[in-house]
């Protein structure tokens, strides 16, 4: 079954190479740059799950994850943040913020995949 996988991150290379890996795979891709446009597009969009960056400016991935999962209308949205921001204290804080993986960069596309196919 082909997903609609929302891609968040500032970056352009990394968000064109998770969209590569994603889109490769057969899943719809949806591409946001911040962490507003993230909160936005996964209302508007719906997405089966939010690959999500954790240093972006303004809104950072743990603050929009914290609106999306305290918003009904986003909260059982699956969210597996992709970053290079992966101590113990900050995967353990995406934990407690309700994300459902946590890759650190660089990953490998196996990586990502298993993420999607545990959608």
């Amino acid at each position: 079954m082909a997903l609609k996988v929302l891609i968040v991150d500032d970056a352009v290379v990394d968000r064109q190479n998770l969209e590569r890996i994603v889109s490769g795979a057969g899943h719809r891709v949806v591409c946001a740059e911040s962490g507003e446009q993230a909160v936005a597009s996964a209302r508007s969009e719906r997405p089966d799950l939010i690959l999500m960056d954790v240093n972006m400016p303004d809104l950072d991935g743990f603050a929009a994850t914290r609106q999306l999962k305290s918003d009904a209308a986003t909260r059982d949205i699956p969210v597996v943040f992709v970053t290079g921001k992966n101590q113990k204290a900050d995967i353990a804080w995406g934990r407690m913020l309700g994300a459902r993986g946590y890759i650190g960069k660089p990953y490998s596309a196996e990586q990502i995949l298993a993420q999607l196919a545990a959608a």
